[in-house]
């Protein structure tokens, strides 16, 4: 699937470059397109840079986190949850504590970190599924609440943007937030009604319920702000739950005896070894990426969806944002590349690049996590997987355009 993404970047900038050197008599589009795909070299290592540093700094707080006990908590916290929503999973198995950890990974917004992480879940699903090649209720259902973008603290995009020079990086911390929220509840009430999950369950609304609330509470206070007061808000909130997260888990770590700086360390060193093999994708795509903008292969596209985007009299802000959310289901990496190159192009507090941060943010890769997740295992069927991921997937790029319009529009 990422070759055929990655030769077709290549093969559609070629014709486009071909078409304007030969019916437009543009011979400089080449000269563009080589000066693009140095460029975008360039700034793969600059985004490596940051990129170590932060992978580095939230895996040495995450192991501090789970040596205090903060993740096992977590997982006890949940186990009547998991025990209503996956009732063929023992209480006390393995995957419990594992998926917990995937899904406290995913919320810290370290993608990268949960992946091995939810590969170790899904094999111990695979230990008391009853069918090897058919997926689980239970494996569906953790893989699509993984599909449905379940972040919290988008740390990654905060360093996106700091390295594209936000004054704020954080400034789309509780759009990031709304939007995944819609998403991951369309995940798991599609599951839900395939499944026919309790959801009206006692124990179940004692965990959905007070989020819920609290959710509604707090986007019925952001509608009394003006688009000013809830950028501040946003950006408050988010530097203020960043601190208070690395705060906690020193603090945790050092009551309970935990050897913080070791622990640091030690988790450090797996984020680095992390981060280390995430360069030859980024250049990969990034230089690809560059290379369809520069034929102007790209804009034709964005012109055409701008184009029927006005007919039907909507405003066509949000259209340049839509390479991001069109490439996500596909590779993380495309992705990356795409929000990155928004940000160089219109500018990092754009409307365009803001919303393509809060798409980045609040979907997944859909595709390629049922492809990992599932191939990992042997899983041959997916049953209902693939409809209720995309469901997800679907309604977490239209909220993200939503609450996008709602704070900057």
């Amino acid at each position: 699937m990422l070759n055929g993404l990655w030769l077709g970047f290549f093969v559609v900038a070629a014709l486009a470059a071909f078409a304007q050197w030969l019916l437009g008599g543009n011979a400089q589009i080449f000269g563009d397109m080589v000066q693009a795909l140095f460029a975008m070299a360039k700034l793969s290592v600059e985004v490596m840079v940051l990129l170590f540093g932060t992978l580095t700094l939230w895996l040495g707080f995450l192991k501090i986190a789970e040596k205090a006990g903060l993740v096992d908590m977590l997982a006890r916290w949940l186990a009547p949850l998991f025990a209503r929503l996956m009732p063929d999973v023992p209480r006390g198995h393995p995957a419990l504590g594992l998926m917990t950890l995937n899904f406290a990974a995913n919320a810290l917004g370290l993608d990268n970190a949960a992946t091995p992480i939810g590969l170790k879940a899904m094999r111990a699903l695979q230990e008391i599924n009853p069918s090897p090649t058919a997926a689980s209720n239970a494996q569906i259902l953790f893989l699509v609440l993984n599909a449905s973008s379940l972040t919290l603290l988008p740390v990654t995009i905060f360093m996106y943007r700091m390295q594209q020079g936000a004054p704020d990086p954080t400034l789309v911390f509780l759009p990031i937030l709304l939007a995944t929220s819609v998403s991951t509840l369309v995940g798991l009430v599609s599951v839900a009604i395939v499944q026919r999950l309790p959801l009206w369950h006692p124990v179940v609304l004692a965990y959905l319920l007070p989020v819920g609330l609290v959710l509604a509470g707090f986007m019925a206070f952001l509608a009394t702000l003006t688009s000013t007061a809830m950028a501040q808000v946003s950006s408050l909130l988010g530097n203020l739950t960043l601190f208070g997260l690395v705060v906690l888990f020193v603090v945790v770590g050092a009551l309970r005896k935990v050897p913080v700086y070791e622990s640091f360390i030690e988790g450090a060193k797996e984020g680095f070894d992390v981060a280390k093999g995430l360069l030859p994708y980024l250049v990969a795509m990034l230089c690809a990426v560059g290379l369809f903008r520069a034929s102007g292969a790209l804009g034709y596209a964005l012109d055409g969806i701008r184009w029927l985007v006005d007919l039907s009299g909507m405003d066509t802000r949000f259209v340049d944002a839509l390479p991001t959310a069109l490439v996500k289901p596909f590779s993380g990496s495309a992705a990356r590349a795409m929000l990155i190159e928004t940000m160089q192009s219109h500018g990092v507090d754009s409307f365009p690049a803001l919303a393509a941060a809060i798409i980045q943010g609040s979907t997944e890769t859909t595709f390629y996590v049922l492809a990992v997740y599932f191939g990992a295992v042997g899983i041959q069927r997916a049953r209902h997987a693939v409809p209720c991921a995309l469901l997800a997937e679907f309604s977490g790029v239209v909220a993200a355009i939503v609450v996008c319009y709602q704070f900057f529009g």
